[in-house]
């Protein structure tokens, strides 16, 4: 049977089975109205209506327009959950091997619309100011990781002269230099798709000690890479033959 489809005409009595079920229908298709949930699910539509306004302020679903999709907090558990599980015996030592050649605080994220969602951070006994925490949600373009990911996301065609030369710019080099409040510099580069949602990482540390040139940004490549050269195998070696 598709996931997503149901070929019992009886839909299931309890309130947990039911909201497993439509959230089951989002496995095949990633937005979704009303009336295809109650169509595909089977739950009257007056029932199927009150759990995707529960499921919406809970922040598991989100609605655009007439149509709903996967919200941000099943975002965040999806893709914490794919990386602690699935790769985390090759990400950490990654991430921490970084910190060590750097001595600067490592940051993994995510791009979920418009912002950048912290996976993972190592080191930050070494930058007590620094006052970011697994789970902060922040502007990506407030961070080299969101930069770097949204230079490398499909632009907007009504993306102002400066932000496209600035994206064309990012894209060219494949990195992202910037400083933020509290004297703090970072360098952040792009790994790839990481349980389905772009994932980058970033070295952060006080601007008199973070080297934008080889120095600091050949590890942070180095490392980027060795964590692509991951995905892209795990990729190839789960695919149908």
């Amino acid at each position: 049977m598709l996931h997503g489809e149901r070929t019992e005409n009886v839909p299931p009595a309890s309130t947990l089975d039911r909201l497993s079920l439509v959230l089951d229908c989002f496995r095949s298709t990633p937005a979704l109205s009303l009336t295809d949930l109650s169509r595909r699910t089977g739950i009257p539509r007056t029932s199927t209506r009150r759990m995707l306004e529960q499921l919406v302020r809970l922040g598991w679903l989100r609605r655009r327009g007439s149509e709903f999709e996967l919200g941000d907090t099943l975002v965040e558990f999806g893709a914490l959950s794919l990386y602690q599980n699935k790769f985390d015996r090759v990400v950490a030592p990654v991430l921490r091997e970084l910190h060590l050649v750097t001595g600067h605080v490592v940051h993994l994220g995510i791009l979920d619309g418009t912002d950048v969602v912290y996976l993972e951070k190592i080191g930050g006994q070494r930058a007590p100011n620094l006052l970011t925490r697994v789970g902060d949600r922040i502007p990506a373009r407030s961070s080299t990781i969101g930069k770097i990911l949204l230079a490398t996301a499909t632009q907007s065609d009504d993306a102002s002269a400066d932000l496209r030369s600035e994206t064309d710019r990012l894209r060219h080099l494949g990195i992202a230099f910037g400083t933020c409040a509290g004297g703090f510099s970072c360098i952040g580069v792009r790994i790839g798709s990481l349980g389905g949602v772009q994932a980058g990482l970033s070295i952060s540390g006080p601007t008199s000690q973070v080297k934008f040139d080889h120095r600091h940004a050949a590890p942070v490549r180095i490392a980027a890479a060795a964590i692509t050269q991951y995905l892209d195998f795990a990729s190839v070696t789960r695919r149908p033959a």
